[in-house]
C-alpha cells in the first residue's frame, strides 16, 4: 500500500503537516541571526545544555512551563475527549484532527515568538536527560506497539504479553504526544544544524499525533518515515558536534531499522536482503578501514533500545498483576449484600 493509496483526507493532513514542517523550519533558520548575541552558559559538565536562558527568572520561566502546560493539555484533552465519545477510524479528518493541527501550529508560533522575547525554554530547570528520554521512550513503545504486525528481530515477534500491548496501544498516544511537546518546548528555536533537525522532526511527529483516529495516522510507509528520521538526526548532531560518536548513532538505528524496522514496511525478500547486504558492508567497510574495537558501536544502541522494551513490558505486566490483586481483595472483602 502506498501513502496515497488510502485515507485522502488524512493524506492531507500529512501533507500538511510535512509542508508545516518544512516552512516553519525554514522560518526558524532564517530568523536564527537575530539570536546570535544572547550570551551563553559555560560548560558545567555531563548535564549541561548551552541553549539556556543565562539569567532566568520566576517571569521567563512562567513564560515557558505555562504555554507548554497549555499546549500539553489541549492535545491530551483532545485525545481523551475522541477515546471517550467513541470515535473510530475513518478516512476523512475529524473535527478534533483539524483541532490538533491548528492547536499545534498556534502553539509553534506561540514558542517562535517565544524564542525571540524571552529565550527561556524548559532547558532551564528540566535535565537535558529528560528530554532525550521521552523520546527514547517513544521509540521503545512503539517496538511494543508493533511486535505482533512486524516482530521486533528479523520479523520474529517478542513475548511482550497481551496486557503491555493493550495498555501501549491504548495510552500511547498521551505518552507520544507529551515526548513530542516537551522536546518541542525544552529547545529554544536556535538555527544550529541540530536544531532544525529536531524541530523538523518534532513539527513531523506532532502531525502525527494530530491524526489519531484516522487512517493516516497507521499508514506503515509514514510511520516508518517517522521512525528512521532518528538516525538521521541522531547521526547528524553528532556529525555537528565532531569526532566518530556519529558511525554509532548511523550504524546502530541502522541495525534497528534492519532487524526491526523495515519487516514491517511490505518489501519483497530480494529487497530486504540487498538491504542487509549493504548495511553490513558498509559497517564492515568503515570498521575494518577505522578501528575494528569500536565494532561494539553497533549494538549499543540496539541493546539497549531491545532491552528498555522487555523492561517496560515487564513492568506494565506487574502493574497489571498488583491491579487485579488489589480488585480481588477488594472484591472479597466487601459485604455479601454490595456484591
Amino acid at each position: 500500500m502506498t501513502v496515497f493509496q488510502r485515507a485522502p483526507h488524512g493524506n492531507i493532513g500529512i501533507l500538511l503537516g510535512i509542508g508545516f514542517a518544512a516552512a516553519f523550519t525554514a522560518l526558524i533558520w532564517t530568523l536564527s541571526p537575530l539570536l546570535a548575541d544572547l550570551p551563553k552558559h559555560p560548560d558545567t559538565g555531563y548535564e549541561w545544555y548551552y541553549w539556556r536562558t543565562f539569567a532566568p527568572t520566576d517571569m521567563t520561566r512562567l513564560l515557558s512551563w505555562g504555554p507548554y502546560l497549555l499546549h500539553q493539555v489541549a492535545i491530551w484533552g483532545l485525545i481523551w475527549f475522541a477515546q471517550t465519545r467513541g470515535a473510530r477510524y475513518t478516512d476523512k479528518l475529524q473535527w478534533f484532527n483539524v483541532a490538533a493541527l491548528g492547536a499545534n501550529a498556534a502553539f509553534s508560533a506561540l514558542h517562535l515568538l517565544q524564542t525571540h522575547t524571552v529565550y527561556a525554554g524548559l532547558a532551564d530547570d528540566a535535565s537535558i536527560f529528560l528530554s532525550q528520554g521521552s523520546v527514547i521512550l517513544l521509540l521503545v513503545m512503539v517496538l511494543i506497539l508493533e511486535n505482533e504486525r512486524r516482530g521486533v528481530f528479523f520479523g520474529k515477534r517478542f513475548p511482550f504479553g497481551a496486557t503491555a500491548r493493550e495498555t501501549v496501544k491504548r495510552y500511547h498516544g498521551y505518552v507520544f504526544s507529551w515526548a513530542a511537546i516537551f522536546t518541542f518546548w525544552y529547545h529554544p528555536m536556535e538555527g544550529t544544524q541540530g536544531h532544525l533537525i529536531g524541530f523538523f522532526y518534532m513539527f513531523l511527529l506532532m502531525a502525527q499525533s494530530s491524526l489519531f483516529f484516522n487512517r493516516a495516522h497507521l499508514n506503515r510507509l509514514w510511520t516508518g518515515f517517522l521512525e528512521v528520521l532518528v538516525l538521521f538526526h541522531g547521526t547528524l548532531v553528532a556529525v555537528q558536534q565532531g569526532g566518530q560518536l556519529w558511525a554509532m548513532f548511523l550504524f546502530g538505528f541502522g541495525f534497528i531499522f534492519i532487524a526491526t524496522q523495515m519487516h514491517g514496511l511490505g518489501w519483497p525478500r530480494w529487497a530486504l536482503w540487498a538491504t542487509f547486504a549493504l548495511f553490513v558492508v558498509s559497517a564492515t567497510l568503515y570498521y575494518g578501514l577505522n578501528d575494528l574495537r569500536r565494532a561494539d558501536e553497533i549494538v549499543r544502541i540496539p541493546a539497549i533500545e531491545y532491552a528498555l522494551a522487555i523492561l517496560l513490558a515487564g513492568l506494565i505486566a506487574l502493574v497489571g498483576l498488583i491491579a487485579r490483586g488489589v480488585r480481588r481483595l477488594a472484591g472479597a472483602g466487601a459485604p455479601a449484600a454490595a456484591r
